[in-house]
């Protein structure tokens, strides 16, 4: 018996649909009727539509099927599609380059929208506007600096960065600076209200007297004292 393995097979264009879609759309060709061949190349493609059904309702999936069947075909099959056949050109064609910035980033901690966003300063002339951006910015250094380093950064090092970055450009209000705080990941502590331990212990005093005597070892032992002395006096 011959045996047929996959390697000594031709290699599929597209797997995800099988040999045996393949088979099919190999057999389109060797058709000679047109109309014959148009109507079979529509049931084809219905049956590969029925092995994605959870892709019909995107855009387009009908396009995207008589594409792949051309593909499949080596774009050698002869059949009226509904859609524009695609070239071999178009599908092998490579991408335009994508063109990178290669500027160097002074902190990358920081990243390159905080030194954008400083220089960008430099032509705002509304001296508040200004005032308010550092202090975001300088929280937000902070905040990143905290994610870097795993520790908050003093003031004295923020206002070193933002001169830097800034290019001296900036007025910034060291005073307002140097009393800046960062709300970010600070641990809560919880403090009690006041009174809340007095009307706790005014209460525990309440009940403790009504506790011994129904539930206390003390109540407890009096009733039984009571109870032998009373059956004492019967003997």
């Amino acid at each position: 018996m011959k045996k047929n393995y996959n390697y000594t097979r031709r290699k599929l264009y597209l797997p995800e649909y099988g040999r045996h879609i393949q088979e099919m759309i190999d057999s389109l060709s060797l058709i000679e009727d047109r109309a014959e061949r148009n109507r079979q190349a529509r049931a084809v493609i219905a049956v590969m539509g029925n092995l994605f059904p959870l892709l019909r309702d995107t855009a387009d999936y009908t396009h995207k099927l008589w594409d792949h069947m051309f593909i499949m075909s080596d774009f050698q099959l002869d059949v009226d599609s509904p859609y524009p056949q695609p070239s071999r050109q178009e599908l092998t064609s490579a991408p335009r380059r994508m063109p990178y910035t290669q500027s160097r980033i002074a902190h990358k901690h920081y990243g390159k929208y905080v030194g954008q966003m400083l220089r960008k300063l430099a032509d705002v002339r509304n001296p508040q506007v200004v005032s308010r951006t550092v202090d975001c910015l300088a929280r937000y250094m902070r905040t990143k600096s905290y994610e870097y380093n795993q520790e908050h950064p003093n003031n004295e090092v923020i206002i070193k960065d933002i001169k830097s970055m800034s290019g001296g450009a900036v007025r910034i209000d060291e005073t307002a600076l140097n009393n800046l705080r960062s709300d970010y990941k600070q641990h809560f502590s919880a403090r009690p209200q006041k009174g809340g331990q007095q009307r706790q212990q005014r209460s525990q005093r309440n009940r403790g007297p009504q506790h011994g005597q129904q539930h206390g070892p003390h109540g407890n032992r009096n009733f039984q004292k009571n109870g032998a002395s009373r059956r004492n006096s019967q003997k």
